[in-house]
């Protein structure tokens, strides 16, 4: 373990213990944003990440760019759609969310994760959201309240603070449990 402010070294990341949660990013457009998310699944220990349909994968220039190193540590794999990555995840124990606006979703602060459980979070386009097919397959729909004129939020803004509530809510990994 590096002991600049109890950071994980690159090498003890990978057999550190990791927050139960995947970013599953469907047809995400901006490589910028996909770096985005994998800093913050950096910052977070998540288990990785699930690159789906158009959404680009490591080492695209842009990524590499806002993920600041992180695309060499957090785990990803490609997937061909949404529908592919969803399929293995139920497969590997994950519960599915969508974060999207819908008639069924609930209010990100009214999402209970508790410690123990696998989430996959599912983000989509930044213009267009998830498909409507991945958001009925999903075991719910999350929506982070918004009290604006544009009710939308960037992308990997939304990953931040869905994050966040899955941490705080699932318990924040702990820098000193590996050494």
């Amino acid at each position: 373990m590096s002991t600049e402010r109890n950071r994980l070294s690159s090498e003890a990341y990978a057999d550190a213990p990791k927050l139960g949660v995947r970013f599953v990013l469907e047809n995400i457009r901006s490589g910028q944003n996909v770096g985005a998310f994998f800093r913050t699944g950096d910052a977070f220990r998540i288990e990785g990440i699930d690159l789906c349909g158009y959404t680009a994968h490591p080492p695209h220039r842009d990524i590499l760019k806002s993920a600041l190193g992180a695309s060499e540590h957090v785990a990803w794999r490609g997937h061909e759609s949404a529908a592919e990555a969803i399929a293995v995840l139920r497969s590997e124990g994950f519960h599915i969310a969508v974060i999207e606006q819908t008639d069924s979703s609930i209010m990100l602060q009214d999402w209970s994760p508790k410690a123990g459980e696998k989430w996959a979070l599912v983000f989509g386009n930044e213009v267009r959201g998830v498909e409507l097919n991945t958001t009925e397959a999903a075991d719910i729909s999350i929506e982070i309240p918004q009290f604006g004129v544009k009710q939308s939020l960037n992308v990997s803004v939304c990953g931040g603070m869905v994050l966040w509530e899955a941490a705080r809510k699932m318990g924040l990994p702990q820098v000193n449990s590996v050494g």
